[in-house]
Protein backbone atom coordinates (compact mmCIF):
# COMPACT_ATOMS: atom_id res chain seq x y z
CA UNK A 1 0.00 0.00 0.00
CA UNK A 2 2.65 2.28 0.88
CA UNK A 3 5.03 1.06 -2.09
CA UNK A 4 1.88 2.46 -4.67
CA UNK A 5 1.50 5.86 -2.71
CA UNK A 6 5.19 6.33 -3.25
CA UNK A 7 5.10 5.61 -6.80
CA UNK A 8 1.59 7.98 -7.49
CA UNK A 9 3.95 10.72 -5.66
CA UNK A 10 7.21 10.21 -7.97
CA UNK A 11 4.65 10.62 -10.94
CA UNK A 12 2.81 13.48 -9.81
CA UNK A 13 6.54 15.44 -9.50
CA UNK A 14 7.57 14.06 -13.01
CA UNK A 15 4.62 15.33 -14.53
CA UNK A 16 4.96 19.32 -12.57
CA UNK A 17 8.80 19.61 -13.73
CA UNK A 18 7.75 18.96 -17.04
CA UNK A 19 4.98 21.63 -17.37
CA UNK A 20 7.86 23.90 -15.53
CA UNK A 21 10.23 22.95 -17.76
CA UNK A 22 8.03 23.75 -20.94
CA UNK A 23 6.59 26.92 -19.25
CA UNK A 24 10.12 28.10 -19.63
CA UNK A 25 11.20 27.06 -23.32
CA UNK A 26 8.14 28.75 -24.30
CA UNK A 27 9.52 32.55 -22.68
CA UNK A 28 12.58 32.01 -23.96
CA UNK A 29 10.78 31.92 -27.15
CA UNK A 30 9.03 34.79 -26.16
CA UNK A 31 11.61 36.70 -25.38
CA UNK A 32 13.67 35.81 -28.78
CA UNK A 33 10.86 36.73 -30.76
CA UNK A 34 10.52 40.02 -28.97
CA UNK A 35 14.62 40.96 -29.45
CA UNK A 36 14.13 40.04 -33.11
CA UNK A 37 11.41 42.13 -34.09
CA UNK A 38 12.92 45.12 -32.27
CA UNK A 39 15.56 44.59 -34.54
CA UNK A 40 14.12 44.80 -37.63
CA UNK A 41 11.49 47.32 -36.93
CA UNK A 42 13.25 49.80 -34.08
CA UNK A 43 17.05 49.11 -35.34
CA UNK A 44 18.36 53.07 -35.03
CA UNK A 45 20.41 53.89 -38.78
CA UNK A 46 23.34 51.93 -39.15
CA UNK A 47 25.30 54.73 -41.37
CA UNK A 48 24.17 57.91 -40.50
CA UNK A 49 25.87 59.57 -43.54
CA UNK A 50 23.11 58.54 -45.97
CA UNK A 51 19.88 57.64 -43.94
CA UNK A 52 19.79 60.25 -41.24
CA UNK A 53 16.24 61.70 -41.11
CA UNK A 54 16.14 65.48 -42.86
CA UNK A 55 15.39 66.80 -39.35
CA UNK A 56 18.56 65.59 -37.58
CA UNK A 57 20.78 66.64 -40.46
CA UNK A 58 22.29 69.69 -41.26
CA UNK A 59 22.31 69.34 -44.78
CA UNK A 60 20.44 67.13 -47.29
CA UNK A 61 22.10 66.78 -50.86
CA UNK A 62 20.40 65.40 -54.11
CA UNK A 63 22.67 63.70 -56.63
CA UNK A 64 20.93 63.52 -60.04
CA UNK A 65 22.28 60.49 -62.77
CA UNK A 66 24.26 62.93 -65.32
CA UNK A 67 24.92 66.33 -65.23
CA UNK A 68 26.64 69.00 -67.77
CA UNK A 69 28.75 72.07 -66.29
CA UNK A 70 30.11 74.53 -68.01
CA UNK A 71 33.59 75.15 -66.51
CA UNK A 72 36.45 72.99 -66.15
CA UNK A 73 36.44 72.73 -62.23
CA UNK A 74 33.70 70.27 -60.72
CA UNK A 75 31.96 72.04 -57.35
CA UNK A 76 29.79 69.99 -55.25
CA UNK A 77 27.44 72.93 -56.07
CA UNK A 78 27.41 72.07 -59.65
CA UNK A 79 26.42 69.04 -59.67
CA UNK A 80 24.18 68.34 -57.05
CA UNK A 81 21.09 70.31 -55.13
CA UNK A 82 21.93 71.20 -51.84
CA UNK A 83 19.38 72.19 -49.12
CA UNK A 84 19.47 72.61 -45.15
CA UNK A 85 17.68 73.36 -42.13
CA UNK A 86 16.86 77.13 -41.46
CA UNK A 87 19.97 78.84 -39.83
CA UNK A 88 22.19 77.11 -41.88
CA UNK A 89 22.31 78.88 -45.46
CA UNK A 90 26.31 79.84 -44.47
CA UNK A 91 27.02 75.55 -44.62
CA UNK A 92 24.74 75.43 -48.01
CA UNK A 93 27.43 78.18 -49.95
CA UNK A 94 30.97 76.61 -47.66
CA UNK A 95 29.58 73.13 -48.78
CA UNK A 96 28.52 74.08 -52.87
CA UNK A 97 32.45 75.59 -52.91
CA UNK A 98 33.96 71.82 -52.47
CA UNK A 99 36.09 71.27 -55.21
CA UNK A 100 35.79 67.79 -57.00
CA UNK A 101 38.10 67.26 -59.51
CA UNK A 102 38.41 69.09 -63.08
CA UNK A 103 37.82 67.92 -66.77
CA UNK A 104 41.42 68.49 -68.25
CA UNK A 105 40.46 67.20 -71.97
CA UNK A 106 37.36 67.74 -74.80
CA UNK A 107 35.27 64.67 -74.16
CA UNK A 108 36.00 63.30 -71.13
CA UNK A 109 33.34 62.11 -68.32
CA UNK A 110 34.26 62.39 -64.53
CA UNK A 111 32.17 59.85 -62.66
CA UNK A 112 31.43 60.93 -58.99
CA UNK A 113 29.90 58.57 -56.07
CA UNK A 114 28.77 59.36 -52.87
CA UNK A 115 31.48 58.15 -51.14
CA UNK A 116 33.95 60.72 -52.75
CA UNK A 117 31.45 63.55 -51.68
CA UNK A 118 31.14 62.50 -48.28
CA UNK A 119 34.89 62.04 -48.01
CA UNK A 120 35.21 66.06 -49.95
CA UNK A 121 32.45 66.93 -46.89
CA UNK A 122 34.68 65.52 -44.11
CA UNK A 123 37.98 66.92 -45.21
CA UNK A 124 36.08 70.61 -45.26
CA UNK A 125 35.22 69.90 -41.75
CA UNK A 126 31.29 68.74 -42.22
CA UNK A 127 30.84 65.22 -40.73
CA UNK A 128 29.58 62.75 -42.83
CA UNK A 129 26.72 62.10 -39.77
CA UNK A 130 25.35 65.48 -40.77
CA UNK A 131 25.12 65.01 -44.32
CA UNK A 132 21.87 63.05 -46.03
CA UNK A 133 22.03 61.83 -49.68
CA UNK A 134 19.60 61.25 -51.44
CA UNK A 135 19.17 60.52 -55.58
CA UNK A 136 21.69 58.27 -57.50
CA UNK A 137 24.62 56.45 -56.64
CA UNK A 138 26.99 57.77 -59.10
CA UNK A 139 26.89 61.15 -60.99
CA UNK A 140 28.45 61.13 -64.52
CA UNK A 141 29.73 65.02 -65.07
CA UNK A 142 31.04 66.40 -68.32
CA UNK A 143 31.69 69.82 -69.82
CA UNK A 144 28.83 71.54 -72.38
CA UNK A 145 30.10 71.43 -75.60
CA UNK A 146 29.21 71.05 -79.57
CA UNK A 147 30.11 68.05 -81.48
CA UNK A 148 30.87 68.58 -85.39
CA UNK A 149 29.45 64.59 -86.28
CA UNK A 150 31.39 62.67 -88.23
CA UNK A 151 28.46 61.74 -90.24
CA UNK A 152 28.06 65.50 -90.91
CA UNK A 153 31.52 65.72 -92.05
CA UNK A 154 30.39 63.08 -94.92
CA UNK A 155 27.23 64.83 -95.96
CA UNK A 156 28.45 68.16 -96.55
CA UNK A 157 31.61 66.16 -98.35
CA UNK A 158 29.59 64.28 -100.49
CA UNK A 159 26.97 67.16 -101.80
CA UNK A 160 30.29 69.54 -102.50
CA UNK A 161 31.53 66.44 -104.47
CA UNK A 162 28.52 66.32 -106.74
CA UNK A 163 28.46 69.77 -107.08
CA UNK A 164 32.54 69.91 -108.16
CA UNK A 165 32.74 66.00 -109.48
CA UNK A 166 36.70 65.60 -110.14
CA UNK A 167 36.18 64.29 -113.40
CA UNK A 168 33.48 65.02 -115.80
CA UNK A 169 32.33 61.10 -115.99
CA UNK A 170 32.22 60.28 -112.23
CA UNK A 171 28.93 58.69 -111.78
CA UNK A 172 29.18 57.52 -108.40
CA UNK A 173 31.45 58.75 -104.88
CA UNK A 174 31.21 55.91 -101.98
CA UNK A 175 32.90 56.87 -98.87
CA UNK A 176 35.67 55.01 -97.37
CA UNK A 177 37.72 57.05 -95.32
CA UNK A 178 36.23 59.19 -92.69
CA UNK A 179 36.55 61.43 -89.55
CA UNK A 180 36.26 61.31 -86.33
CA UNK A 181 33.56 63.48 -84.06
CA UNK A 182 35.25 66.78 -83.46
CA UNK A 183 34.41 68.67 -80.09
CA UNK A 184 34.27 72.26 -80.36
CA UNK A 185 34.01 74.75 -76.89
CA UNK A 186 30.77 75.48 -75.35
CA UNK A 187 30.96 78.94 -76.10
CA UNK A 188 32.10 78.50 -79.76
CA UNK A 189 30.09 80.99 -81.99
CA UNK A 190 29.62 81.62 -85.49
CA UNK A 191 30.78 78.63 -86.65
CA UNK A 192 30.94 77.23 -89.97
CA UNK A 193 31.58 74.20 -92.31
CA UNK A 194 34.03 75.13 -95.34
CA UNK A 195 34.68 72.33 -98.15
CA UNK A 196 37.32 72.07 -100.38
CA UNK A 197 38.91 69.68 -102.90
CA UNK A 198 41.97 68.15 -101.89
CA UNK A 199 44.44 67.88 -104.87
CA UNK A 200 46.60 65.25 -105.65
CA UNK A 201 46.04 61.29 -104.87
CA UNK A 202 44.73 57.96 -106.47
CA UNK A 203 42.56 58.66 -110.14
CA UNK A 204 40.14 56.56 -108.13
CA UNK A 205 39.98 58.32 -104.98
CA UNK A 206 38.90 61.96 -104.47
CA UNK A 207 39.75 63.90 -101.13
CA UNK A 208 37.73 66.31 -99.06
CA UNK A 209 39.18 68.23 -96.63
CA UNK A 210 36.18 70.10 -94.54
CA UNK A 211 37.08 73.19 -92.55
CA UNK A 212 35.57 74.11 -89.23
CA UNK A 213 35.87 78.23 -88.63
CA UNK A 214 34.75 80.18 -85.50
CA UNK A 215 34.69 83.65 -86.23
CA UNK A 216 36.31 83.21 -89.53
CA UNK A 217 39.22 80.99 -87.77
CA UNK A 218 40.17 77.92 -88.70
CA UNK A 219 39.49 75.43 -85.43
CA UNK A 220 39.43 72.26 -86.68
CA UNK A 221 39.42 70.33 -90.11
CA UNK A 222 37.88 66.62 -91.25
CA UNK A 223 38.92 65.02 -93.99
CA UNK A 224 36.66 62.75 -96.14
CA UNK A 225 38.37 60.32 -98.91
CA UNK A 226 36.30 58.85 -101.60
CA UNK A 227 36.38 55.83 -104.33
CA UNK A 228 35.30 56.99 -107.19
CA UNK A 229 33.25 54.99 -110.05
CA UNK A 230 33.17 56.61 -114.09
CA UNK A 231 31.30 56.17 -116.48
CA UNK A 232 33.05 54.40 -119.29
CA UNK A 233 32.49 52.45 -123.07
CA UNK A 234 33.81 48.97 -123.87
CA UNK A 235 33.83 46.98 -127.42
CA UNK A 236 32.53 43.67 -127.66
CA UNK A 237 32.74 41.30 -130.30
CA UNK A 238 29.38 40.02 -131.31
CA UNK A 239 30.98 36.63 -132.88
CA UNK A 240 34.00 35.01 -133.29
CA UNK A 241 36.86 37.69 -134.95
CA UNK A 242 39.59 35.65 -136.76
CA UNK A 243 43.16 37.32 -136.20
CA UNK A 244 43.90 39.47 -139.35
CA UNK A 245 40.00 40.80 -139.37
CA UNK A 246 39.37 44.04 -139.52
CA UNK A 247 37.15 45.78 -136.59
CA UNK A 248 33.76 46.93 -137.86
CA UNK A 249 30.08 47.65 -136.46
CA UNK A 250 29.13 44.42 -138.09
CA UNK A 251 31.36 42.32 -135.84
CA UNK A 252 31.65 44.83 -132.70
CA UNK A 253 29.05 46.51 -130.38
CA UNK A 254 29.80 49.34 -127.98
CA UNK A 255 28.71 48.76 -124.33
CA UNK A 256 28.32 51.42 -121.71
CA UNK A 257 30.00 50.09 -118.26
CA UNK A 258 30.80 51.57 -114.93
CA UNK A 259 35.10 51.70 -114.03
CA UNK A 260 37.35 52.10 -111.30
CA UNK A 261 39.19 54.65 -113.71
CA UNK A 262 38.16 57.17 -116.10
CA UNK A 263 37.80 56.42 -120.15
CA UNK A 264 40.85 57.83 -122.01
CA UNK A 265 40.65 61.14 -123.57
CA UNK A 266 41.48 59.99 -126.87
CA UNK A 267 38.84 56.72 -126.75
CA UNK A 268 37.07 55.63 -130.08
CA UNK A 269 35.53 52.39 -131.40
CA UNK A 270 38.41 50.20 -132.40
CA UNK A 271 36.86 50.20 -136.04
CA UNK A 272 39.09 49.66 -139.08
CA UNK A 273 42.41 47.83 -136.89
CA UNK A 274 42.92 44.25 -137.00
CA UNK A 275 42.93 41.53 -134.75
CA UNK A 276 45.55 40.54 -133.52
CA UNK A 277 45.04 37.22 -132.76
CA UNK A 278 41.72 34.90 -132.80
CA UNK A 279 38.89 37.11 -130.59
CA UNK A 280 35.76 34.67 -129.54
CA UNK A 281 32.33 35.95 -129.21
CA UNK A 282 31.50 38.48 -126.26
CA UNK A 283 35.11 39.29 -125.81
CA UNK A 284 36.00 42.91 -124.12
CA UNK A 285 38.71 44.03 -126.87
CA UNK A 286 41.45 45.25 -125.45
CA UNK A 287 44.20 47.28 -126.41
CA UNK A 288 46.46 44.73 -126.90
CA UNK A 289 44.50 42.59 -128.50
CA UNK A 290 43.96 45.02 -131.59
CA UNK A 291 46.69 47.19 -133.93
CA UNK A 292 46.58 48.96 -136.60
CA UNK A 293 46.00 48.00 -140.46
CA UNK A 294 48.79 47.41 -142.35
CA UNK A 295 50.11 50.18 -144.60
CA UNK A 296 51.29 49.38 -148.51
CA UNK A 297 54.87 48.99 -149.06
CA UNK A 298 56.81 51.68 -149.92
CA UNK A 299 60.26 50.46 -150.28
CA UNK A 300 61.13 47.04 -151.89
CA UNK A 301 64.31 44.66 -151.50
CA UNK A 302 67.38 45.48 -153.66
CA UNK A 303 65.52 49.03 -154.44
CA UNK A 304 67.58 51.83 -154.91
CA UNK A 305 66.35 54.54 -152.26
CA UNK A 306 68.06 58.12 -151.25
CA UNK A 307 69.57 58.41 -148.31
CA UNK A 308 68.80 61.74 -146.36
CA UNK A 309 70.65 63.61 -143.78
CA UNK A 310 68.18 66.96 -142.87
CA UNK A 311 69.98 69.20 -140.00
CA UNK A 312 69.29 73.47 -140.18
CA UNK A 313 70.98 74.84 -142.92
CA UNK A 314 72.31 71.76 -144.02
CA UNK A 315 71.21 69.21 -146.38
CA UNK A 316 73.05 65.41 -146.97
CA UNK A 317 72.08 62.57 -149.39
CA UNK A 318 73.14 59.53 -150.93
CA UNK A 319 72.20 56.83 -152.72
CA UNK A 320 71.84 53.42 -151.71
CA UNK A 321 70.11 49.94 -152.07
CA UNK A 322 67.46 49.00 -149.47
CA UNK A 323 68.35 45.09 -148.43
CA UNK A 324 64.82 44.04 -147.31
CA UNK A 325 61.11 45.94 -147.65
CA UNK A 326 59.25 48.47 -145.51
CA UNK A 327 56.62 50.50 -144.94
CA UNK A 328 56.42 53.99 -144.23
CA UNK A 329 57.76 54.21 -140.53
CA UNK A 330 59.54 51.38 -140.09
CA UNK A 331 63.71 50.38 -139.57
CA UNK A 332 65.45 48.85 -142.45
CA UNK A 333 68.76 48.27 -143.20
CA UNK A 334 70.51 49.80 -146.43
CA UNK A 335 74.08 49.62 -147.85
CA UNK A 336 75.41 52.90 -149.39
CA UNK A 337 76.05 52.38 -152.62
CA UNK A 338 79.60 54.51 -152.12
CA UNK A 339 81.06 53.18 -149.26
CA UNK A 340 78.89 50.08 -148.97
CA UNK A 341 78.61 50.01 -145.84
CA UNK A 342 75.37 48.74 -144.10
CA UNK A 343 73.33 51.33 -142.16
CA UNK A 344 70.08 50.94 -140.37
CA UNK A 345 67.86 53.80 -141.50
CA UNK A 346 63.97 54.83 -141.27
CA UNK A 347 61.53 54.98 -144.13
CA UNK A 348 60.25 58.34 -144.73
CA UNK A 349 56.20 58.63 -146.26
CA UNK A 350 58.09 59.54 -149.59
CA UNK A 351 60.29 57.01 -149.89
CA UNK A 352 63.39 58.53 -148.69
CA UNK A 353 65.36 56.61 -145.85
CA UNK A 354 67.21 58.78 -143.17
CA UNK A 355 69.74 57.41 -140.52
CA UNK A 356 68.98 56.32 -137.29
CA UNK A 357 72.49 57.62 -135.16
Amino acid sequence: MSRRKSIRASVLRSSTATEDGQERKSARTLVACALISCALFCQGPVDGRADDSPEDSVLRIYLPREVTIRDNCLRLGQISIIRSNPGDSGLVAKASEIALGRISMPGQKIVVDRSTVLSRLACNGISASKVTLTGAEKVTVQKQQRIVKASEFVELASSFLKENPAAGSVCQADPIQTPKDLILPALTKDVRLSPHLVEGGATSQAKVQVEVLADGKAIGAGEVTFRLKYNGRTAVTLAEIPAGAVISPENVKIEKTVSDYPEPVNWSPPYGLIAKRRLPANTVIRPDMISLAHSTVIVKRNQTVVIRIEMPGLVVTALGNAIQEARAGECIKVRNTDSQRIILCTVNDDGTVEPVF
